[in-house]
């Protein structure tokens, strides 16, 4: 059995990071690519590459060898890792949500608005905003007294899992943890919600029935990561301890960890026209048609 689940998961593994991959090689060689929405893409890519490797890699080790130990290091860098990567993207949905309102809403001034230097530091901004927030939680969590059993009942280092071999009561420390998380989630996902207000009222606005459905169709793929993101980080982590529990944890975590990466991607190269234009035109350059 663990070695068909080693053999799904490389699987998983390598679709993610390939696909990730080639959304990164198409922005970047395309020109009609070379645009905001695609810039704060390739951002996007890279962090799905990143936040599948903190995890993946160990999990697959674990399924081969009879030694599934992490140390105490390994664990604080893992979960650290893990909180940057998600809490980044957290921040950086959001951007492209300010992204499609301005492309949308104020069509006319959008260049101006998003200028290449306000794109680098709305995604430098999310960047250093995701790793504060897991500086913050990580060293906050590993500052706390373990004791007893060393054993973590979860493919990784997680929050509430590691919190549960504290020797003190954390209901105190679980309490502190879900305020900050649904800041830091919440933010994000409030910001989402009124730019699609407006971007919703713009678009019922347009007298075009062409125009209202390219509207909609530049967004599509965005909410439905949205969707899949935010819909189970909010279960996860915005929520009472008396409705926890780990085995439908550890199914959710499977899922934003390893399904989510994978279809990105996906979501975007399937609903999205330039970005199947941009994979039809590389194709032509790398097979041209035979004359």
């Amino acid at each position: 059995m663990e070695h068909l689940l080693f053999l799904l998961f490389i699987c998983i593994y390598f679709i993610t990071v390939l696909g990730n991959i080639l959304i990164l090689i198409l922005i970047n060689v395309d020109p009609a690519l070379h645009t905001p929405m695609y810039f704060f893409l390739r951002n996007l890519s890279f962090l799905e590459i990143c936040y599948t490797s903190v995890t993946l890699p160990k999990m697959m080790a674990n399924l081969l060898s009879e030694d599934k130990t992490i140390s105490f290091a390994g664990c604080a860098a893992q979960m650290y890792f893990f909180l940057l990567f998600g809490a980044t993207e957290c921040c950086l949905l959001a951007v492209m949500a300010y992204d499609r309102y301005s492309a949308i809403c104020n069509p006319l001034r959008y260049a101006e608005i998003m200028n290449k230097t306000v794109c680098v530091c709305l995604a430098a901004g999310s960047w250093i905003c995701g790793s504060l927030v897991a500086l913050g939680h990580t060293t906050f969590i590993f500052t706390l007294p373990f004791c007893g059993s060393n054993v973590i009942n979860h493919f990784f280092c997680e929050i509430q899992p590691v919190l549960k071999l504290v020797c003190w009561d954390t209901y105190w420390n679980e309490f502190q943890i879900i305020v900050a998380a649904a800041f830091i989630i919440m933010m994000p996902f409030l910001l989402i919600v009124v730019s699609y207000i407006h971007i919703i009222s713009t678009i019922l606005k347009m007298s075009s029935a062409k125009g209202r459905h390219r509207a909609f169709s530049t967004c599509s793929s965005h909410l439905t990561v949205v969707a899949l993101f935010y819909g189970t980080a909010v279960f996860i982590y915005i929520r009472p301890k008396s409705s926890y529990s780990l085995d439908v944890d550890k199914l959710l975590s499977l899922f934003y960890s390893v399904l989510t990466p994978i279809l990105n991607p996906i979501i975007y190269s399937l609903r999205n026209k330039d970005v199947k234009g941009a994979i039809q035109r590389m194709g032509i350059k790398i097979f041209p048609p035979k004359t």
